[in-house]
C-alpha cells in the first residue's frame, strides 16, 4: 500500500510514499521506546535547547513547508507561512515554560516531606488531520517531548510529505534519533499501535466518529486519551454589536484555511434589530474574497482538500436549501479543475436542517435568526458540539458573563474570533472531545502526577 499526494487545486497526483509493513512498524515502536527511556533523563535545559533549534529549523524552511502544504491540501501559501511561524512559537513557548510547569509541587501532609512529582507517561501516539498539517502536530509534539515523552505520528493519508517533513525538522534540530517518529500506516495498523505495550497514551484531532473509535480502542486497554473533535461554533451577534468588527471577525474565521477548521465560525445567531445589516455586510465582505491557486500570494481562499469533502459540503448546502434555507451568496461548486467551493452565505436556517445541526467544513456561513439574547444562548447550546463560541456586543461585561457562564464550549471569545494560542488551554466538551492541549494543561495531560511521601 502507498500514501499519495494529490494537488487539490488540479486534482493531479504528484507523489507517492510506501506504507510501513508490520515488521517495520513494530521495529519503529520499539526503537522509539528505547529512545524515550534515554530521553526522559535528559536535563530540561538540554531539551529546551533542542526545542529552540526546532523553532529555528521551522523558520528556515517556512517557504518550503508552506509550498508543501499548498500542494498537498490546498492551503494558501501566505497562511501556510503563518502556520509554520505559529509552530515555531509553540516550540519556544514550551522551551521557556516547561521546567516551571513540571516543577515539583509541595503538598504539606503529616510526612516529613510530601509533594507531587510530574513524570512522563512514555510513548504518545498521535493521530492527526490534514487541515493544519504542521500546527496540529507541533501543538502535541512540543509539550509531549519537553515533558520527556516519545512521539509517534500517524498523519492523515493525504499529507504524507508534511508528515515526513516534520520528522526532518526534529532530526535537523538535533533531537535523538527516533524520539519523534512518523509512521506511514493505515487505519487498521493504527489499532495495532494503540494496542502495543509500549504505547502509553493516544491523542487524536479529527472527526467525532474517529474520536469515538479511538476512545473505544484505547479505553479497552485503559490508555490515556486526549480527543479534539468536531465543532460547529456559534457566534452571537447581539443588538449592540459593532457590526464592522463583527463582520470582519466572522468572515475571517469562516474563510480561514478555506473554511476547513474545527474552530471556524460556523453558525451566526443574529437578533432581529441587526439581522438585515449583518447579512448585507457579511455577503459584501465574503464576496470580496480572492479564490484561486493556493501557490499565489494574493490568494485568500484555496480549494477544498479533497473532492469528496467538496462534494459532501455541497450536499449539505443543497439539503439545507431544499428544507427552506435561502442562498445569499455562492452555493455552487466552481467549474474547472480542482476542488474549489466559493464563499457561501445561507440564511433562514432552522432547526433540523443540515446547516443547523451538522458541521459544515468549508467556506459556508450559516445565519440562524433568533428572537433575542436569551434565544441566541439557547440556540448556541442546541448542538452536540462544544468546541468554541464567540459573543459580539459593545457591553463587554455582559458579553463576558455570557461567554464565561452561559455558553457550552471549551473556549469562548468576546468581540474576537476563536483561535488556539499556546498560552491558553484548547479543547472541547460534549461531542467535541475531552482533555486539553496547549498551556500548562496540555503539558500535564501526558504526565504521571506522582504523589511522593517521605515519612
Amino acid at each position: 500500500m502507498s500514501h499519495t499526494s494529490v494537488n487539490p487545486a488540479t486534482g493531479l497526483e504528484f507523489a507517492s510514499y510506501q506504507e510501513l509493513g508490520t515488521k517495520e512498524l513494530t521495529q519503529a515502536i520499539v526503537a522509539t521506546k528505547k529512545a524515550q527511556v534515554a530521553w526522559r533523563k535528559v536535563p530540561m535545559e538540554d531539551r529546551a535547547r533542542l526545542m529552540r533549534a526546532a523553532a529555528a529549523q521551522l523558520r528556515a524552511g517556512a517557504a518550503r513547508f508552506a509550498s508543501l502544504m499548498a500542494r498537498e491540501m490546498g492551503k494558501p501559501v501566505a497562511q501556510g507561512r503563518a502556520e509554520v511561524e505559529k509552530c515555531a512559537w509553540v516550540c519556544e513557548y514550551y522551551a521557556e515554560h516547561a521546567a516551571a510547569f513540571l516543577a515539583d509541587e509541595p503538598a504539606p501532609t503529616d510526612a516529613t516531606r510530601s509533594y507531587v512529582a510530574y513524570r512522563p507517561l512514555g510513548l504518545v501516539f498521535a493521530i492527526m488531520p490534514w487541515n493544519y498539517p504542521f500546527w496540529q502536530v507541533f501543538r502535541f509534539a512540543a509539550p509531549a517531548l519537553m515533558g520527556g515523552n516519545g512521539a509517534l505520528l500517524k498523519h492523515a493519508p493525504n499529507v504524507p510529505g508534511c508528515a515526513l517533513a516534520i520528522e526532518e525538522v526534529f532530526r535537523g534540530a538535533g533531537f535523538p534519533e527516533g524520539i519523534f517518529r512518523t509512521l506511514l500506516i493505515s487505519v487498521a495498523q493504527s489499532k495495532a499501535v494503540i494496542r502495543h505495550k509500549h504505547v502509553a497514551a493516544v491523542t487524536l484531532t479529527g472527526s467525532t466518529a474517529a474520536g469515538k473509535a479511538v476512545a473505544k480502542e484505547a479505553g479497552a486497554r485503559l490508555k490515556k486519551c486526549v480527543l479534539e473533535l468536531g465543532g460547529s461554533d456559534p457566534y452571537l451577534i447581539l443588538d449592540d454589536a459593532d457590526l464592522d468588527l463583527a463582520v470582519e471577525a466572522c468572515a475571517t474565521s469562516r474563510l480561514l484555511n478555506s473554511g476547513q477548521s474545527c474552530i471556524a465560525a460556523k453558525r451566526f445567531l443574529v437578533v432581529p434589530s441587526v439581522r438585515e445589516a449583518f447579512e448585507r455586510r457579511l455577503v459584501e465582505r465574503m464576496r470580496m474574497t480572492r479564490m484561486g491557486d493556493p501557490m499565489q500570494e494574493e490568494t485568500q481562499l484555496g480549494p477544498q482538500a479533497r473532492a469528496d469533502l467538496r462534494d459532501g459540503l455541497h450536499d449539505q448546502v443543497q439539503r439545507s436549501v431544499a428544507a427552506g434555507a435561502r442562498v445569499l451568496l455562492g452555493g455552487t461548486p466552481a467549474t474547472g479543475p480542482g476542488y474549489f467551493y466559493p464563499p457561501t452565505v445561507l440564511t433562514d436556517v432552522k432547526r433540523g436542517m443540515p446547516a443547523y445541526k451538522e458541521e459544515l467544513f468549508g467556506p459556508v456561513a450559516t445565519i440562524i435568526p433568533v428572537k433575542n439574547r436569551a434565544d441566541a444562548i439557547k440556540v448556541a447550546n442546541d448542538t452536540v458540539f462544544g468546541l468554541g463560541a464567540a459573543v459580539f456586543s459593545r457591553d463587554d461585561a455582559r458579553a463576558e458573563r455570557i461567554a464565561a457562564d452561559d455558553l457550552e464550549a471549551g473556549a469562548a471569545f468576546v468581540n474576537a474570533f476563536v483561535r488556539s494560542d499556546p498560552r491558553l488551554p484548547f479543547g472541547g466538551v460534549k461531542e467535541s472531545g475531552f482533555g486539553r492541549e496547549l498551556a500548562r494543561h496540555g503539558l500535564l495531560e501526558f504526565q504521571n502526577a506522582k504523589a511522593v511521601y517521605v515519612r
